[in-house]
């Protein structure tokens, strides 16, 4: 048993992590301390000081854990990575969870691409962003694709020149075929060089090269090729006034972050922020973007933005060599040192108090403010239909603290691929991290309760072992794949399906509530089976909408994974019958003779010298339709 009183005097000097866990073993908070005996110990005294939040988190404490670091450095990641990892309930909490795109020039191959990337890779090739329009990354490929012909294709190049034919790209005129040879590799560096020139903010070259050849093509009466040559001065025109903010001064990357707090006048949230970021990269303002911070104590503006740094650039794969904050924040030194650590070079956090950047970072509150106000009814009636919709559940089915629900499905067509799916939602949105797709493997033919048995066997049942194997080596049985068990599971379907969940839960001894989702005959959601009797949702309610959501989305991705196992069966060649012929091979025989009969036509030797094929491959092509006689 975890007597509080006692443990806190086992609690060492050192610096860490310590983590509080409710009655369910959730945990509800994370924090880092330079001294775990004095950092934990000031929450349980009487004597001190709390906000109303540390209260109701100290009052739903139920134990506490704590990891031991060599320095608060290492605390401070450790922190970092378990609150995003779980999103603790009294945390200050970043409620985006955003990715930025690139563009991304592979300047490691022969013939390099410009490409869409949503990550940087650690690899040769050259990054350019992040920028917070994905249409706009894409305009830009297309229009560099477009001005210098680069190719679009992933052929591995040299190797794969001239063995097909051009693609539409060559035949429309944005691409110079390198893949047929028509260009050499020195002159598609050119081109290359000139789109990593215009990627870095130089946009003249490019404008004085269209505008000599509209002129040239009028000139030449060649009106419809001038009129297509003015249409990409237009969209270059448009990418560089995107840019015009510059900075000649300061041409470093940097993020300015400007923030706004208010009391929520939401019945679910007791306090907002929002966090304005502006994006300046080689002095160039490329974007902005705005993200909602929650929290269920007072908010103060210096707290929200060192929880903000910590979450958001824990994630990123960018950090620029500068954060202009407004304000001055804890800990900035060792910020700056974690900060510097992830990017492989020193960061530095400013607070500007005067000039132009101290006007830029007003710039981002001022933003943030409008954001806040405009946001205000958005966010209320988000909450409505997710944290209240959730409430509104708890209140009907006569249950304490739901937050987690987990849904189940079986798709399959006359029992052929049945498959299971488990849908993940918490405090009323979906989290798609822990959705689950389950193969059948001990059930054959169309028996539904058979397969739903099977699938809920293997969730429990690896979660069990799952949490047996971490508290074996000693690690918090939270951190699992599995282990979380959901506070209700919900079935698509009525009492049958109900009563399929409680014989597994009854035999694993586990005790989850169980609620069937039951459609009337128009296969329309009408209301919840729970305990043994049918609950009647009003139509249009909050719940009713909520319950319908969870049900779509159990249904559509079961019915996406069974569509995608009959796609992988329906594609099947004769040639994947014979031994030693893979993908590689097979489409290499197809690129050559075209049909299967051309292919049990050739000889041995016109086999062989199929590019990927060798001797024995070619053998076993020449004897398997020779001995088969297959008529095709």
């Amino acid at each position: 048993m975890f007597v509080i009183e006692d443990e806190l005097k086992k609690l060492p000097g050192s610096p860490g992590v310590y983590i509080m866990h409710d009655s369910k073993d959730n945990i509800i908070y994370v924090g880092k301390a330079i001294s775990l005996k004095n950092r934990v110990r000031q929450y349980f005294r009487s004597s001190t000081k709390h906000s109303e939040k540390i209260k109701k988190m100290v009052s739903n404490v139920a134990y506490f854990e704590y990891i031991v670091t060599d320095s608060e450095l290492e605390a401070l990641v450790l922190e970092c990575n378990l609150i995003k990892e779980h999103r603790p309930k009294y945390n200050t909490m970043l409620k985006d969870d955003k990715s930025y795109p690139y563009i991304k020039v592979t300047v490691n191959e022969p013939y390099p691409r410009v490409v869409f990337a949503r990550r940087m890779g650690k690899d040769k090739s050259k990054y350019y962003g992040p920028y917070t329009s994905s249409g706009a990354v894409k305009d830009t490929i297309e229009l560099l694709g477009k001005i210098y012909k680069i190719r679009t294709c992933s052929k591995k190049l040299p190797q794969d020149i001239g063995k097909t034919r051009p693609c539409l790209n060559y035949h429309i005129g944005q691409c110079k075929a390198p893949c047929m040879g028509y260009i050499s590799k020195e002159e598609y560096k050119e081109s290359i060089d000139k789109v990593t020139q215009f990627l870095s903010g130089d946009f003249a070259p490019v404008l004085k090269m269209l505008n000599d050849k509209m002129k040239d093509e009028a000139a030449q009466w060649k009106f419809e090729e001038a009129a297509v040559t003015r249409d990409l001065i237009e969209s270059v025109n448009h990418i560089a006034t995107r840019q015009k903010i510059n900075d000649n001064n300061d041409l470093d990357d940097r993020d300015v972050i400007g923030c706004a707090v208010k009391k929520g006048d939401s019945e679910y949230l007791d306090y907002e922020a929002v966090i304005c970021v502006f994006f300046i990269r080689n002095g160039r303002l490329l974007g902005r973007d705005h993200f909602h911070m929650t929290s269920e104590d007072e908010l103060k503006e210096q707290f929200v933005i060192e929880s903000f740094i910590k979450q958001y650039y824990s994630g990123t794969p960018f950090i620029p060599r500068k954060l202009m904050l407004h304000t001055e924040v804890e800990d900035i030194n060792l910020l700056e040192e974690w900060l510097g650590k992830i990017r492989g070079g020193k960061v530095s956090i400013v607070v500007p108090k005067k000039g132009e950047k101290e006007k830029m970072v007003e710039l981002a509150c001022s933003n943030a403010r409008l954001v806040l106000e405009k946001d205000a009814e958005k966010l209320r009636k988000e909450e409505r239909s997710t944290i209240g919709a959730m409430e509104g559940l708890s209140e009907i089915l006569e249950l304490a603290d739901l937050h987690r629900v987990e849904s189940f499905d079986i798709s399959n067509i006359s029992g052929f691929q049945s498959v299971g799916s488990m849908v993940v939602f918490e405090d009323g949105k979906p989290k798609k991290s822990d959705y689950r797709k389950f193969k059948i493997k001990t059930v054959n033919g169309p028996d539904d309760y058979a397969s739903m048995y099977e699938v809920l066997t293997r969730r429990f049942t690896h979660a069990m072992q799952e949490k047996e194997e971490l508290r074996e080596k000693g690690f918090d049985e939270s951190t699992g794949s599995f282990t979380r068990l959901p506070d209700i599971i919900f079935m698509d379907g009525g009492k049958g399906q109900v009563n399929v969940a409680s014989q597994v839960l009854s035999e694993l001894g586990l005790n989850i509530p169980v609620c069937g989702m039951v459609k009337d005959d128009h296969h329309r959601t009408r209301g919840l089976y729970f305990d043994d009797r049918e609950l009647p949702i009003k139509a249009g309610s909050e719940e009713f909408r909520l319950i319908t959501r969870i049900q779509d989305e159990t249904h559509r991705f079961a019915i996406e994974y069974h569509r995608q196992l009959r796609s992988k069966g329906q594609v099947h060649s004769v040639l994947d019958d014979i031994p030693g012929i893979g993908e590689k091979r097979r489409k290499a025989l197809m690129v050559k003779y075209r049909s299967i009969e051309e292919i049990k036509a050739a000889s041995v030797e016109e086999l062989a010298a199929t590019p990927t094929m060798d001797m024995k491959a070619a053998l076993a092509v020449y004897e398997f339709f020779s001995e088969k006689k297959i008529k095709v």
